[in-house]
């Protein structure tokens, strides 16, 4: 005789799910962490159901303790979860009918675990984009101090990884920090686009019963309810959203992470990371590796693929929820973990780390760096500025040639290249000057980047989580 299936959908079928079935199918080993969400958000609807009438008072009350009972044996570990159960949701209400018997069956009423699992994904991202905001200010705090602290170090800027036009290294600090604030401001709007409650919305027709949805979203934290039950159920682009904005803000870190692993190499030699956030070699003494910033790069493409994946599980699904939609979360999950992981790491890492000041400023000095300032001369001068370009070019030419750089060049032999050569021409070589001279909103010059600093901590102070 063939085993009789015990699940909550089994009326219309003869025959329990093959156990391979079950295993392929449940979900209750990722979205256990759904548990706090799902309660509160069941405890919210079971005070609705009184209104509806579905619920008395008292059997309303019974249901609320015995899920504030359940949420705490689940934190304590103490709650048996089952993969017969296949979801958190189910689960729950298992361990509610189990508590108080037939009672807890009548909690699902006009609830499916369409727009069930909708809402608790909901609140989950809005809870983690609130944790991942607070530890973006944090490393934007340390980014900034860094910035302050530096203002004096000179550094050769890079293009094609060529060194280009002197910097200074504060420059290159809060350009990480611009970067960082697109970040905070797409997981602002990931809370906003997270906030919209589709509890009410049922599998995807409504709900016949009369709850309150505004009253419900209230309760609950949302700002808003949705408008169209089809929607509501069948959305994740507020999932794909949160996806997104990890997945630049992880390209972000990556970039930072391969400048810190460059310029801890013995060739660069622009900074020493601590011992505590570096690792050393099973074979080789000498060796002090940057792990934590090659792990991050290397993170970075997990996080690339979850987005991904679920740009592609959403591409072809016809209104309204497919089971497709349950590899939604294992993603969100995987990249709420790695990216509160990596930010967790990087403000210690930075704040530890030895700037090498004489390297960087040596190497400004060597490169040709101030070669453009050298042309802007001569566009000063009324000379066309591609006619200045190769007219620098030359003598670049010729300092290679006489194996001396730039600001060593005199009057005399500047002469040779170019009449428009007057007495202060030779003022403008050094990479002090260089810098000094991009004095404009967005440029390298010390007055502006203290500017830049101060605009930042205005920002970090008023950024909202």
């Amino acid at each position: 005789m063939a085993k009789k299936n015990t699940k909550a959908w089994s009326g219309r079928f003869r025959e329990a799910l093959a156990k391979e079935a079950e295993l392929f199918s449940s979900s209750i080993h990722y979205d256990h962490r759904l548990f706090k969400q799902d309660i509160v958000q069941s405890i919210a609807y079971a005070r609705q159901l009184v209104r509806t009438r579905v619920l008395t008072n008292i059997e309303a009350k019974k249901i609320v303790s015995a899920l504030e009972a359940i949420m705490k044996e689940i934190a304590a570990g103490k709650a048996e979860l089952l993969q017969e159960y296949e979801d958190i949701h189910m689960n729950i209400e298992m361990l509610l009918i189990k508590k108080i018997g037939d009672l807890g069956k009548k909690l699902h009423a006009g609830r499916s675990r369409n727009d069930q699992v909708a809402t608790d994904l909901r609140m989950y991202i809005k809870y983690e984009t609130t944790e991942i905001i607070l530890l973006l200010k944090k490393l934007q705090t340390v980014l900034v101090d860094l910035a302050e602290k530096n203002l004096k170090v000179i550094m050769p800027g890079y293009t094609h990884v060529q060194r280009a036009q002197p910097v200074l290294l504060s420059h290159h600090f809060m350009a990480y920090y611009e970067m960082f604030r697109r970040d905070m401001g797409r997981f602002q709007f990931v809370q906003q686009e997270s906030d919209v409650m589709p509890l009410g919305s049922g599998a995807l027709a409504g709900t016949p019963f009369e709850i309150d949805r505004k009253e419900l979203a209230e309760e609950l934290g949302f700002a808003e309810i949705s408008q169209n039950s089809l929607d509501a159920v069948s959305d994740r682009d507020f999932a794909i959203d949160f996806l997104s904005a990890c997945s630049l803000l992880m390209m972000h870190l990556s970039r930072l992470s391969e400048e810190l692993v460059i310029w801890s190499t013995y060739e660069f030699n622009f900074i020493e990371l601590s011992d505590k956030y570096t690792t050393g070699s099973s074979i080789m003494p000498q060796k002090k590796n940057p792990d934590m910033a090659e792990l991050t790069r290397g993170k970075t493409g997990r996080v690339y693929g979850y987005l991904i994946g679920l740009l592609t599980v959403m591409k072809g699904l016809p209104l309204a929820y497919n089971r497709d939609m349950q590899e939604d979360k294992e993603g969100v999950f995987t990249a709420v973990d790695t990216v509160k992981g990596v930010l967790s790491i990087f403000p210690g890492m930075l704040e530890t780390m030895k700037v090498n000041v004489e390297v960087m400023a040596n190497a400004a000095k060597k490169g040709f760096l101030t070669a453009t300032d050298l042309a802007y001369y001569l566009v000063r001068k009324n000379v066309p500025f591609r006619e200045a370009h190769e007219i620098v070019g030359k003598i670049v030419a010729y300092c290679e040639e006489s194996n001396m750089q730039l600001e060593y060049l005199s009057l005399k032999q500047l002469k040779q290249f170019s009449d428009a050569f007057a007495y202060d021409a030779t003022r403008i070589l050094s990479a002090e000057s260089s810098v000094a001279s991009r004095d404009i909103v967005g440029g390298t010059a010390a007055n502006q980047v203290k500017e830049a600093i101060k605009r930042a901590r205005k920002n970090i102070l008023h950024d909202q989580a």
